[in-house]
């Protein structure tokens, strides 16, 4: 896995698999139930816990058909190590010595066969008596072969059910066996300070186990639209992605997924794990349709700033500022506009963009929902039956403007009439200005001022006028960026006398 730098640190993917279920345990051997063990850490330890969850956490084993492989058909020049070397690392410092030599090309007497495979490892865990195990998307997308052992060394040969991306989340059904031991998705939110119990099967090894604390809820790590992420202080070892967080009755309150790496590689004691309340409704899915499906809106959307507050007279900055509404969508048939803030879905507070994306991705297709929103200063309630999210399509978010202070008397902008009439086209951005600051660019186009559309030069020019000497503070014009819109909030100055 490639390992993602987040903050200077890396957010290195972890290479396994677990999985996971909202199913009932039933009377089956080995059965890992979810009992109250303990409601608080045990002097004596957690062997006892271990002891009944261990049976249901696995290490999947993971087969890649080469991509590398010669290819005859366009002459492509493809490197080949000597015979006995062929299995190195790609990252190893003797494939790059050998690299440098052309002999080492397409050379016959050295053929690299196209079946040839590469392998990969992780962990995960069991969720039903029948065989179903959920992993992480990155350990099984594209496998050419599963297979899973078990804390006592048993394999068996595993099919991929169903993967979802955006949550890296993958469900597995072991092909044979059964009365498999098994564990069940905790009921209740894991709350900040709960003690937590890391638990993976990294490379067959069988079975390693790390304790700590959840530090923090709501995390977003940037990996993907719906992130969500608990933050837990257990050491996460490499191989122990998919593998499960337990609390103190063995429930599993999340799938381990992440953790922030320095370049060396290892835990530094911040890992990052899928919620039990989001796994259980994905697995579902899976489980059900082989896919799973969200709910749709058809907005672009963009955070409220402190400016831009202040420019819509709003009292607070939070909720989702829809900056675009798409054509025929759900959102477009209920009456959402460009322009309004979303405070609330079903009487729920909105707080920020990704809190709206979410919450509607979670609402089955067809089901009317009440979403209120802020429009003009006045909060108005619109009924809205949610659709079925299109692939490759999701609740955007339109790109951020960045907050630094602008002056309407040196924006640094010139302008034109756009030719097809909508809106006022930027032909330059001075660089440093104010504009510039903002993300301005040539080719954006001014759609509107202050809600009001403008057509012309001089329309934008006699609402800046109107903003200035009615006492405005801020103004906000509405830009198209290619197929995007956002709004951006810009300070105004009073001509100097």
């Amino acid at each position: 896995m490639r390992p993602k730098v987040v903050g200077g640190l890396f957010a290195a993917l972890l290479l396994g698999a677990t999985a996971l279920t909202g199913l009932t345990p039933g009377p089956i051997p080995y059965q890992a139930r979810a009992e109250n063990l303990f409601n608080h850490a045990p002097a004596e330890g957690f062997a006892d816990l271990v002891e009944k969850v261990m049976p249901a956490v696995i290490s999947v084993e993971v087969k890649f058909a080469n991509v590398v492989s010669t290819d005859e058909d366009n002459n492509t020049p493809q490197f080949r190590l000597p015979p006995g070397l062929d299995d190195l690392p790609e990252d190893s410092p003797f494939r790059r010595f050998f690299e440098q030599f052309p002999d080492f090309r397409n050379n016959p007497q050295m053929p690299m066969p196209r079946d040839r495979r590469v392998m990969g490892e992780g962990s995960g865990f069991i969720i039903s008596a029948d065989g179903y195990a959920v992993t992480n998307n990155h350990v099984v997308k594209d496998a050419d072969e599963v297979v899973v052992k078990t804390s006592d060394g048993r394999e068996y040969k595993a099919d991929v059910v169903g993967t979802d991306g955006k949550t890296d989340l993958a469900l597995l059904k072991i092909k044979e066996g059964s009365n498999f031991a098994y564990v069940k998705f905790a009921d209740k939110e894991a709350r900040v300070g709960d003690w937590v119990i890391a638990v993976g099967n990294p490379f067959g090894l069988g079975g390693t186990v790390t304790t700590g604390i959840i530090s923090a809820r709501g995390r977003d790590i940037g990996s993907g639209p719906y992130d969500d992420f608990i933050q837990i202080d257990a050491p996460i070892n490499r191989g122990n992605s998919g593998g499960p967080a337990f609390n103190l009755a063995g429930e599993v309150i999340g799938v381990n997924t992440a953790i922030f790496s320095p370049m060396g590689g290892g835990s530094v004691g911040i890992g990052f794990a899928i919620p039990a309340t989001i796994a259980k409704d994905i697995v579902a899915n899976l489980r059900d349709n082989g896919k799973v499906t969200r709910g749709w809106l058809g907005v672009q959307i963009q955070p409220v700033t402190d400016e831009i507050a202040e420019s819509m007279g709003l009292g607070a900055s939070k909720g989702a500022l829809v900056s675009d509404v798409t054509k025929d969508s759900p959102a477009s048939k209920a009456g959402i506009r460009t322009g309004d803030t979303v405070v609330s879905v079903n009487g729920t507070d909105v707080m920020e963009p990704k809190d709206l994306a979410r919450r509607v991705a979670q609402i089955k297709p067809g089901e009317p929902v009440q979403i209120t929103v802020v429009r003009d200063g006045k909060p108005t309630t619109l009924s809205v039956e949610i659709g079925t999210m299109p692939a490759d399509v999701e609740l955007g978010a339109a790109p951020e403007s960045k907050p630094a202070p602008a002056s309407l008397s040196s924006l640094g902008l010139s302008l034109e009439k756009n030719a097809s009439g909508e809106g006022v086209t930027i032909t330059t951005v001075e660089s440093g200005s104010s504009a510039d600051e903002k993300g301005l660019k040539a080719g954006d186009t001014i759609l509107q001022l202050n809600g009001k559309e403008v057509s012309s030069v001089d329309d934008v020019r006699q609402e800046l006028s109107a903003a200035t000497t009615g006492g405005q503070k801020k103004i906000l014009m509405l830009v198209r960026s290619g197929d995007r819109q956002r709004f951006v909030a810009m300070t105004v100055d009073k001509p100097k006398s």
